[in-house]
């Protein structure tokens, strides 16, 4: 079932409708962008709060709208379903391989096509994200709220920016969601990892000797800001993507000084280019992983132009060792791309990805394991897939184990393993941001057999039955259970 008014026509109508039902708070103190609102921020995640409207910055010119996705609840919210695995339904129905068998399935197989014909962007000649137009010397990023949430980050960040590109020679467009550093009025670092596709558009640019024109949007409707940070191959385009979660296409308009697209309905956009071969210093930055991460040289947006809605609300999020905000994101993507991977790898029942591994550092998989060395086998195909490829730590489970049973995991971890022959060791790339590994971009990785062992895998001794309750005694007690008084 869709939330009430879904899709949201942009940030603040999901905000009225985040206040309706009881998930916003408003701040109506004089609160500081440094550091301040970081902490009261923290603080609300990790008491189970509600998003926060900041209404009185210290700095800047527009309210702080954050910890938006901080909930399953309020994910579920942003796109519109009551629960997330609902959109992974939609995406298994759609990827079946079946034919379509009689009127019925004739008619199921073009309600699929309609469905994703309807989706793509929609060019408009007019938005509410050019109602203010600033250019030139009056372009001043000190009018945004940009937050320094930790003490040692090297200034001020900008951490939801939804930052578009095109390839020079494809015209393919790319959005991705990186944090960027304020170097001054009119400058921002721009840290996209060396996994991104917009690193390679930068690339070609610079290869040619070009300038990468860049369009930055803030503030976009929630769906639009899901899709910027989810994990889609090259080849899909995020706009498309966004379309399929709200039913309806995103409206797109051109931007102002850029041949770049953008969000027409967005709170702000930056519009400039990057300078081939052009670097700064950008950093250090306490980011999800819970460390600092290095001063490391990257390019720089020259921002030539700011467009904005009358009275924009400025988006942004805290990043911080778990649990944050981005634990909302991170589920909806492991929700939505379960059916996804499942279809690369069809051994897989379920999986989960530990927010305390933030994401990439740890899968848990379930499978139903046929033959032996099929843990292994699974192990491998995912350090093949995609960006799951990045994942340190693998363990994978019988499907009798709820993935996201934590403590049932742990057992069969700790338990069903013998680690002089249940583990694999191998070496790949780890994510740009990993501090552990030697060497960076690349590290070690372990696969953890869980699984209940085969005598063909030269397990002889016979695997012991599992203590379990009988269902007649389990029936039996809970008929009974208010009689025991307990």
């Amino acid at each position: 079932m869709a939330a009430r008014g879904f899709p949201y026509t942009d940030l603040k109508d999901f905000l009225a409708a985040l206040e309706r039902a009881g998930e916003l708070r408003r701040v109506t103190v004089p609160v500081d962008p440094t550091l301040e609102i970081s902490e009261v921020v923290t603080r609300t995640v990790r008491a189970g709060g509600p998003a926060l409207l900041f209404e009185r910055p210290t700095r800047g010119e527009m309210p702080v709208a954050i910890n938006l996705f901080g909930t399953e609840k309020r994910m579920a919210m942003a796109l519109g379903v009551d629960s997330l695995d609902e959109i992974g339904d939609r995406i298994g129905a759609l990827i079946k391989p079946e034919l379509p068998v009689g009127w019925s399935g004739i008619r199921e197989g073009l309600g699929k096509v309609m469905q994703l014909k309807s989706v793509p962007p929609r060019k408009v000649k007019t938005a509410p994200c050019q109602e203010v137009v600033y250019s030139g010397d009056d372009v001043d990023l000190g009018r945004l709220p940009g937050l320094q949430v930790w003490p040692g980050d090297g200034g001020i960040f900008h951490n939801y920016g939804l930052t578009h590109t095109k390839h020079p020679e494809t015209g393919k467009r790319n959005l991705g969601l990186y944090r960027l550093q304020q170097h001054s009025r009119n400058t921002l670092g721009m840290h996209w990892q060396i996994h991104k596709d917009s690193t390679a558009h930068h690339a070609v640019a610079e290869r040619l000797g070009q300038r990468l024109p860049v369009a930055i949007a803030i503030g976009c409707d929630p769906v639009v800001s899901y899709a910027a940070s989810a994990p889609l191959p090259g080849d899909i385009d995020e706009y498309l993507f966004a379309g399929f979660l709200r039913g309806e296409r995103v409206e797109m308009v051109d931007c102002l000084t850029v041949p770049l697209q953008v969000p027409a309905h967005a709170q702000i956009v930056l519009e400039g280019y990057l300078e081939p071969g052009e670097r700064l210093p950008e950093g250090p930055f306490g980011d999800h992983t819970g460390f600092y991460t290095p001063v490391e040289p990257f390019p720089v947006l020259h921002v030539e132009t700011m467009t904005t809605q009358r009275n924009p609300v400025y988006h942004s999020i805290v990043t911080s060792k778990p649990p944050q905000e981005d634990h909302g994101l991170g589920k909806a993507t492991e929700r939505i791309f379960q059916p996804l991977l499942k279809l690369l790898i069809p051994d897989i029942v379920d999986y989960d990805l530990p927010a305390a591994g933030v994401f990439h550092n740890c899968a848990i998989v379930s499978i139903n394991k046929r033959y032996p060395k099929h843990a292994q086998k699974v192990m491998n195909a995912i350090w093949g897939a995609h960006l799951m490829s990045l994942t340190k730590l693998i363990v994978i489970v019988d499907a009798d184990c709820d993935v996201h049973d934590y403590n049932e995991v742990a057992f069969r971890a700790f338990g069903n393993v013998d680690y002089a022959r249940d583990l694999l060791l191998t070496e790949g790339p780890v994510d740009h941001l990993d501090h552990a590994s030697y060497q960076q971009f690349w590290g070690g990785k372990v696969g953890v057999d869980a699984t209940r062992k085969l005598p063909a895998e030269g397990y002889t001794r016979g695997w012991p039955e599992e203590m379990t309750m009988s269902p007649e005694v389990t029936s039996l007690v809970d008929k009974r259970w208010k009689e025991y008084g307990i």
